[in-house]
Parts: C-alpha cells; sequence; structure tokens
C-alpha cells in the first residue's frame, strides 16, 4: 500500500516524502486507516518495522482534521516513552513529519536544561513527547495541563511495566480528557494481560492489531553465532570488524565494565568506538549517538540500555559480544539492524560465561541460530592489549565512593616519595618547644581498685 492510497493531508505528505517513504510498512498498513478514521488503537508489533512513523502520521493528520480547541497549556498531542533515547528519537522523526504542518515539537525528558525546558512547556506546544518521570513533574507544577489533550500515544507499554512506570503512567491518565473525548493509541512489543487491562480503562473500545510473525526475530536479518572460548573473543572480535571495515556496527555486552574494556581495546587497535551505558551523562550521550546516527563514529559499543527504541538506520551489523542473559534481549538487540526492511546481520560470540542462555533464546525466537565454523585465520593474535582505566593512574587521582583512595576509610594516606619516614617517638618523650609533653593534659583512665585493695582503704 502506498501513502498516495490514504486519507493522508497534503502537508503531512510533504513530510512523509521528505523522509523518504514511499510505500507503507505492514504495521502502517494495518493502522493507518484505523488511525485515521479516529479510531483507538492498541497494536502489536515488533521493533523496527515503522511503528512510530505510523502513530505519527495519523496523529498530524488529525490534528489537522479535527478542529483546535481552547485549549489553554494543554498540548494537543501527548506522546510517553520509557526512556530518553526513544523520546529523542520519537521527537526527530516527529520534526520530519510534522515540520511542513507547522506543528511546535517538544521533547522532555531528564539530563537537559531542566528550566529551558519548563519555559519552553509554559509558551504552549502542539504535540509533548516525554518521560513519565520528567512529564509528572512539570505537570505537578501546573506548567501545563492534560484536560484538553485531544490524542495520546503511549509507545512500548510493556517496557513501561517492566521499568516500573506503569504507576506514572496512571497518574497522568487519570489527568487526562476522557477516554471518550481524546484518540488513543498504544503500541508495545507484547499484548500482554497487564497491557490489555491498561487499554480497557483508559481506552475506547481499541481496534486491537497483531502484526507478530511466525518467527519473532526479522526476517531480513542474518544471524551467526561462534563458538568461542572467552580468552579468545576480543581476537575474534577484531577479526570480524576487520573483514568489513566499511560497516557500521553496535556492539553490546552485559556489563558496563565490558562495554569501558571493549571501547578501550577498539580504540587502541587503530577502530574509533565510543561506549553508552546507563550512567553516563545525557549530553554526552545524545553527541555519541548523533555521530554514530551520522556515521562519523563507525562502533558504538553498549549495555542492554541502547537495545530498545533507537532507530538508527545504516547500521550494517550487531555483535552481541556477551550473549543476553534475558532471551528477550536477544531479540531487542538484533532489532538495531535491518531496520524498515533493510538487510542486516547479527553476529553472536558464544563463551563458556553466557553459552547456558542459548537455548533459551532458540527456544524464544522459534529458531536454530546457524552455528559458523570458526578457523584460526579468523581470531587476530597480534592485537595490542590495553589496562583497565584506572590501572597505571596516579595514587592521588584514583577515587572511590567520591573521595581520593588515600582517604578512604580503612586506609591511610599515601607517603609521599618527598617526605621521610617519621620515627616511631615514645609519646611520654614527644614534646614541644615549651617543654610540656604533647599529651599533657590528655585523658588517661582512672585505674580503679577494689575498695578492700585500694590503697589507704580497709
Amino acid at each position: 500500500m502506498k501513502f498516495e492510497e490514504l486519507n493522508i493531508p497534503d502537508k503531512i505528505m510533504e513530510g512523509i516524502r521528505a523522509a523518504g517513504f514511499t510505500e507503507c510498512t505492514p504495521v502502517q498498513a494495518r493502522t493507518l486507516p484505523e488511525a485515521l478514521s479516529g479510531k483507538d488503537i492498541a497494536a502489536q508489533a515488533q521493533t523496527g518495522t515503522g511503528k512510530t512513523a505510523a502513530f505519527l502520521i495519523a496523529v498530524f493528520s488529525r490534528m489537522l482534521a479535527v478542529p483546535l480547541p481552547g485549549r489553554g497549556l494543554s498540548p494537543r498531542a501527548l506522546v510517553i516513552a520509557p526512556t530518553r533515547e526513544l523520546v529523542s528519537q520519537i521527537a526527530a522523526e516527529a520534526k520530519l513529519l510534522g515540520g511542513p504542518a507547522g506543528f511546535r515539537i517538544l521533547p522532555v525528558f531528564g539530563g537537559i536544561d531542566y528550566l529551558k525546558q519548563r519555559e519552553d512547556i509554559a509558551k504552549g506546544v502542539d504535540m509533548l513527547i516525554g518521560t513519565p518521570g520528567r512529564l509528572i513533574d512539570y505537570l505537578k507544577q501546573k506548567v501545563y495541563s492534560l484536560r484538553k489533550t485531544q490524542f495520546l500515544v503511549i509507545d512500548e507499554a510493556d517496557r513501561m511495566f517492566d521499568m516500573g512506570f506503569i504507576s506514572d503512567l496512571r497518574f497522568m491518565l487519570r489527568r487526562m480528557s476522557p477516554y471518550d473525548k481524546r484518540q488513543s493509541m498504544l503500541f508495545s512489543a507484547t499484548l500482554s494481560h497487564r497491557v490489555h487491562e491498561l487499554c480497557y480503562e483508559h481506552m475506547n473500545l481499541p481496534v486491537q492489531i497483531s502484526l507478530t510473525p511466525e518467527n519473532i526475530t526479522v526476517e531480513q536479518i542474518k544471524q551467526e553465532l561462534y563458538h568461542v572460548g572467552k580468552s579468545e573473543k576480543l581476537g575474534l572480535l577484531l577479526g570480524i570488524i576487520r573483514r568489513e571495515p566499511e560497516g557500521r556496527y553496535l556492539i553490546f555486552c552485559n556489563t558496563k565494565a565490558a562495554v569501558e574494556r571493549i571501547e578501550l581495546f577498539l580504540n587502541a587497535n587503530g577502530l574509533a568506538a565510543s561506549p553508552i551505558t546507563g550512567d553516563l551523562d545525557q549530553r554526552k550521550r545524545m553527541k555519541v549517538l548523533s555521530q554514530f546516527k551520522e556515521g562519523t563514529l563507525p562502533i558504538l559499543v553498549a549495555t542492554d540500555v541502547a537495545s530498545r527504541g533507537l532507530h538508527i538506520d545504516g547500521v550494517t551489523h550487531v555483535i552481541n559480544y556477551d550473549l543476553p542473559q534475558d532471551r528477550e534481549d536477544y531479540v531487542h538487540r538484533i532489532g538495531r539492524t535491518a531496520r524498515a526492511g533493510a538487510a542486516g546481520m547479527a553476529i553472536s560470540l558464544a563463551c563458556e560465561e553466557y553459552v547456558h542462555s542459548l537455548p533459551d533464546i532458540e527456544e524464544y525466537i522459534r529458531q536454530k541460530i546457524p552455528v559458523m565454523l570458526l578457523t584460526d585465520e579468523m581470531i587476530v593474535t597480534d592485537y595490542r592489549r590495553v589496562r583497565a582505566r584506572n590501572k597505571g593512574a596516579a595514587p592521588e587521582k584514583r577515587y572511590q565512593g567520591g573521595k581520593p583512595a588515600s582517604h578512604v576509610k580503612g586506609r591511610g594516606p599515601q607517603r609521599q616519595e618527598s617526605r621521610p619516614p617519621r620515627r616511631k617517638v615514645s609519646p611520654s618523650r614527644t614534646e614541644n618547644t615549651s617543654g610540656r609533653s604533647e599529651n599533657a593534659g590528655a585523658h588517661r583512665p582512672t585505674r580503679k581498685y577494689p575498695s578492700k585493695n585500694r590503697p589507704g582503704g580497709k
């Protein structure tokens, strides 16, 4: 189905053409006719199928068709997403699709100038996109209202439950316009019992659409698995990247420490890579993601914080340096490639530490991951080894718990080389210039004698 076949206003069609879209993806072909007619939607769809464009096109088209109310401080449309990265991604696509129509679109999330976001909301917006925490913060301050909001979108609803946002979500929904006075759309990887309950409680008889195929993973993703020893993983990783140096790689590790180690290793061996983890400063995270999306950074190393919601065109390879311990994380990770019909490669390194999760992953995706023959030529051995970040640093520059290591409880101050060691002197013989003992006047416990042994006692 082509977008021209649908009842989409000309201004929105300009945005669609600017985004380079020509034909509808399956999720768009199923949801757009229903959503454009004003019906509520509850859709189950895989990641990377174009669902973001589906709800944005529907909402923008309806915003042009439905009369503008005297909304005051109420945004016309509210989009709620679980992560900062997903909010940023939705906002970027919304500005592309809704730009020609002149809609004012604003993303809000933590880690960005708090007062500036507050001022921008107070000026009035057409579409407000944000994470639950920051949205509730401004809502409680009455910076904006939801009483006259006409359109609601909840993205990654199952993730909202997983991350503990459901109480925040219900808080906002109870303060919105009545369910029959607005159009609501919900998208989720799974329409679980909890998600169904949310639909029936806060939506107006939503049309349920399921687009989960027999294969949970996208067919365009070519999957490969290498059984490799833990000590050989670095060499194999380097060999894989060197075979296709023009690729754009997203490498997943299970821990923050592993991410930092891989980043250092790749940089030391002539490959430009940057990390993205949960505790990375928001501005730095956005800068790294921007560089990766623009293609100036060829390799991104991440924990699972990046496995959901990120839409980065042109990712050619996803490498599971560590097999995920959660089977659903495998699907979300490899879904970062082969976006919107493109082809992609997903390579997993199964070492003795994480191979135990492989049977559960294969049961979940209902297929065996092809095992590839590993040869000695594929493993690079002449690579440059690196130390951990903190090793080799001067003692006064190493920190533990926010304090220099020399002042950590249980450890004395580091002795400086220029200072000679102190000579141990008996306290009674340590005197100052006045001739008095330094311990003079110090409290000394009085020896207690039993009354019969006390001198002079009876």
